[in-house]
């Protein structure tokens, strides 16, 4: 079956701090660099967050979890005064979820405060610059300079230099590394970059540029930035998915960017096509000289502790983040979690979307995605967050483009490469809880 499909991770909410991107105690981040397709997905999933539902597009899981936690620190807030904690975390789901104008308010306030907390200032500063005032953005972010703990200073002093930036350019790609991502001729070469302009480019380039993505993951520009970096690295096959992201997905009309996305897609279609159920791993080919440090950014880790007992006669809720939790080796030969296993031929019921395989309306078979998918070319695909899902013998289903729950008999795969790891059989599509 065909692997080229993807599904965005959930966000689990965990106890420690961000380590990049808005400062936020529910969100826990990998070590940066993160490999291309997992962090293509999380940015998604955090930049979905921030849109409205509409009866088209229901809101997200993600955007859902947001909501929810905002408004028990909001029920909090008229029950006792918040901590400065509290504030920034309150500030920072806000900003997620598009509502800058809120977070400006309490964030404010507290600031007067609390006028040295870190996270509150640096979460101010990013809700000042969403909010399209640059200026006060550059003076909340100074400050969170000022105060930033070492392992932080970085990623605020480029943010800093990224907003300063923005107060005098006209749209056009952001020199963060003061490199011009040309070969030795002085001209634009797809995956060349001259050894004097190499020499520039900051060790941490690319994490450094992954993070400001992910806090501000509705950034085109930030986008176009990594997709010069992953060029410059050599990797043109992702430079050119993340600069066919910039046109198609963000909408950017800039003639550099055009230019350099016609000659590296050019390129990237001229490389090797890997075929289809390969076993070597989507990262390992054309993959340039970046020392990725994780697989994607956003950690999840699935408790199992409160999963209910297995039934044999009724129907099991399955989690996403269970599907997930499956680890696959270099050789392609996935590892399944315990609990994942005792559900193997059991009836299990699960909540997504629909991706059809062909054309057609009606469905006998599709793939099942925990989020809908909008840019292949930007969504890579994850095969442990993806479920065929086969309905009985001759019956079909109309396709819905909107939340679905399927009921079927879960089949686990770990001997057939050329399968997908997780199957329903004899689905059916019943109402969402």
């Amino acid at each position: 079956m065909h692997r080229a499909f993807c599904v965005c991770l959930v966000l689990l909410a965990v106890r420690q701090s961000a380590e990049a991107g808005l400062y936020y105690s529910g969100e826990n981040f990998a070590e940066l660099p993160a490999q291309w397709r997992g962090f293509l997905l999380d940015q998604r999933t955090l930049r979905n967050i921030a849109q409205k539902p509409t009866p088209q597009n229901p809101a997200s899981p993600a955007r859902l979890r947001y909501e929810e936690e905002a408004a028990k620190l909001e029920k909090q807030s008229r029950e006792r005064a918040l901590t400065a904690d509290e504030i920034a975390d309150l500030g920072a789901l806000y900003v997620r979820l598009g509502e800058t104008g809120k977070a400006l308010t309490v964030l404010r306030q507290a600031e007067r405060r609390h006028p040295n907390h870190f996270r509150l200032i640096a979460n101010l500063g990013t809700a000042w610059q969403l909010h399209g005032d640059l200026t006060q953005a550059a003076l909340a972010l100074e400050q969170a300079v000022r105060l930033a703990p070492g392992k932080f200073l970085q990623a605020e002093q480029f943010h800093l230099k990224l907003v300063r930036l923005r107060m005098k350019n006209s749209g056009g790609l952001d020199d963060l590394f003061g490199v011009r991502f040309q070969n030795d001729k002085g001209d634009y070469e797809p995956g060349k970059l001259a050894d004097a302009e190499a020499k520039k480019l900051p060790v941490k380039a690319v994490a450094v540029a992954q993070q400001l993505a992910l806090w501000l993951p509705a950034d085109g520009l930030l986008l176009w930035q990594l997709a010069e970096l992953a060029n410059a690295h050599g990797d043109v096959k992702n430079a050119a998915a993340m600069l066919d992201g910039c046109v198609l997905q963000f909408q950017m009309n800039h003639a550099e960017l055009r230019r350099h996305r016609q000659l590296v897609r050019a390129a990237a279609d001229e490389l090797p096509k890997t075929a289809v159920g390969a076993k070597e791993p989507h990262e390992t080919k054309h993959a340039g000289t970046i020392a990725f440090r994780s697989k994607r950014p956003l950690i999840s880790k699935l408790d199992t502790t409160p999963l209910p007992p297995i039934s044999d006669t009724g129907v099991n809720a399955l989690p996403w983040d269970l599907l997930g939790e499956t680890a696959v080796d270099a050789k392609f030969r996935p590892t399944f979690a315990r609990y994942l296993r005792e559900l193997d031929g059991k009836q299990v019921s699960l909540t997504g979307f629909m991706q059809p395989l062909r054309d057609d309306l009606e469905l006998g078979s599709f793939l099942f995605l925990e989020y809908p998918v909008g840019c292949w070319y930007c969504e890579m695909p994850d095969t442990t967050q993806i479920v065929f899902v086969e309905l009985p013998l001759g019956k079909t289903t109309a396709y819905q483009r909107g939340l679905v729950r399927i009921v079927g008999r879960l089949s686990l795969n770990d001997t057939d490469p050329e399968d997908f790891f997780f199957a329903m059989r004899e689905a059916r599509v019943a109402g969402v809880d």
